[in-house]
């Protein structure tokens, strides 16, 4: 129990922060909308946008590595891996995140924090044009993203090692989920009753098919 709280507990940090990094989408938004009437309306286009708009994105995709890893949400070839056991699951996630992961993350954070603080000692700014963007902060984000990640790669490696020893991969700390995969859970589920599920996948479609016919009247 007190496991499964740690893990449910580093769950929540990641989900929390991949939360607050998704705002960024909002100042991206605001961002590329003011430049799109200052261009087009006003005929004063900003030369340092694009970097602008590229680091705001990089933050945003950074700091979301940590969150979509706490929600299994990382792409996956699970042509084969789905058919497998959950020890064998385990035992493998295990090989590649000690062969890989580890390694990959730590020389992630390594460099980051070195180019981080060659651009900090230089106040490093855009070179698009003379009053371009600042970028150390930018680049900041890069060992701090790295952390993140590590620091959920040690509760997936956890989880790892208890499967190896129970034979059930431990629970995570739910969020919000695709209709798709709502369905499939709805399907598979052993906890409502025969009605609640057959209800609960007909709404599901609907929506499903919803969607579908939105997209083939924006085409």
């Amino acid at each position: 129990m007190n496991t499964q709280k740690l893990l449910h507990g580093i769950d929540a940090i990641s989900t929390w922060l991949g939360k607050a990094a998704a705002w960024l989408v909002v100042g991206l938004m605001l961002l590329v909308c003011a430049e799109v009437v200052k261009r087009y309306a006003l005929n004063m286009p900003t030369a340092w946008i694009f970097d602008a708009s590229n680091m705001l994105y990089g933050s945003l995709f950074m700091l979301c590595g940590a969150y979509t890893l706490a929600q299994n949400g990382h792409v996956r070839g699970d042509f084969l891996y789905s058919s497998m056991k959950p020890r064998t699951q385990a035992a493998l996630d295990l090989a590649l995140y000690i062969l890989f992961f580890l390694p990959g993350i730590a020389a992630l954070i390594y460099a980051g924090w070195a180019f981080a603080g060659a651009s900090w000692r230089i106040l490093e700014h855009s070179n698009v044009t003379a009053d371009g963007p600042p970028v150390y902060p930018f680049k900041t984000i890069i060992p701090i993203a790295g952390a993140l990640v590590m620091f959920q790669g040690v509760a997936e490696i956890m989880r790892c090692v208890i499967c190896l020893k129970t034979g059930e991969w431990p629970s995570r700390l739910k969020d919000v989920a695709e209709i798709d995969v709502v369905s499939e859970q709805l399907a598979n589920s052993t906890f409502i009753d025969e009605d609640s599920r057959k209800l609960a996948m007909e709404k599901a479609a609907q929506i499903d098919e919803a969607a579908r016919q939105r997209g083939l009247g924006d085409k």
